[in-house]
């Protein structure tokens, strides 16, 4: 599933191209997402111009004239491609295509979701903070307000994992599988270890180190294992740079350590660390 620096690199791509324009025409195909389409999908969209795209967690939230706002979410295998398209050309969907629209730019926007958990839906922008999908999210991992002393309180008495913890989109935000085991290695804490038994001290390496991959996820254009790329089609490159994730058997890279990383499934996801250097 796409996590943080996967859906940032999407609004960000989306931005030049969306911003200040005009949807002149809008259409779904298939309704069966993780929520169905709404039925008004086309005429709620048509005519309206797109003011402002920003992100909650993984969701792209894209606030538009007349106060509504669309909130996005890319699901396992969703993708939104971009592209222009010549005037008076009627657009043809592939396969797994679900819903697109067309800006007076000449820009089309497609959403395209072969394993179809991805989601489109409407908000009011004044109640998008209360929306459920969104009102019940923690703290952005590169906001202030993630710091050592706040989430080492978030943390107080939880007897699961730290793993757990940090993948719990009501403490963290946006943290997924990949994030979460890259960052608790550079930590040195092991995966399985009890959330609310990691010190302050700790806890603060634990924070620079989730700001730091994701900073680094981010500049790389995030995480192409499977599905995801860019609006463009291009792929991201951070695959390239993991630590520890999808290497099991492979020598540790933590200097003068020697041991191998290994793999084990915490909630039915895999982890991957160094038993060695994570205590």
């Amino acid at each position: 599933m796409p996590e943080l620096p996967e859906v940032e690199t999407v609004r960000l791509g989306l931005i030049p191209h969306l911003e200040g324009q005009v949807i002149t025409k809008a259409g779904a195909f298939s309704r069966k997402l993780r929520l169905p389409i709404p039925e008004d999908f086309a005429k709620k969209l048509t005519g309206r111009r797109i003011i402002q795209l920003h992100r909650r967690a993984k969701y792209i939230l894209i606030d538009m004239a007349g106060g509504l706002s669309v909130i996005l979410h890319l699901g396992m295998s969703g993708q939104i491609l971009i592209s222009r398209f010549e005037a008076n050309t009627p657009f043809k969907p592939a396969k797994h295509d679900h819903f697109f629209w067309e800006t007076a730019g000449g820009m089309r926007l497609v959403y395209h979701d072969p394993r179809r958990f991805g989601l489109v839906a409407f908000s009011k922008t004044d109640n998008l903070p209360l929306h459920p999908l969104i009102k019940n999210l923690g703290v952005e991992p590169l906001s202030n307000a993630f710091n050592g002393p706040a989430l080492k309180a978030a943390l107080a008495g939880k007897t699961c994992t730290i793993k757990a913890a940090l993948l719990d989109q009501r403490i963290i935000a946006g943290l997924g599988n990949i994030y979460v085991s890259e960052a608790l290695y550079r930590a040195h804490i092991h995966p399985t270890r009890k959330a609310g038994s990691v010190s302050l001290a700790r806890i603060e390496t634990l924070v620079a180190m989730v700001r730091a991959v994701l900073r680094e996820a981010l500049k790389s254009g995030g995480s192409s294992l499977k599905d995801y790329v860019r609006v463009n089609g291009e792929l991201g490159y951070f695959q390239h740079h993991f630590d520890v994730y999808d290497r099991a058997g492979r020598g540790c890279r933590s200097r003068g350590c020697g041991g191998a990383v290994r793999r084990i499934v915490q909630n039915a996801r895999s982890t991957f660390y160094c038993p060695r250097c994570q205590t």
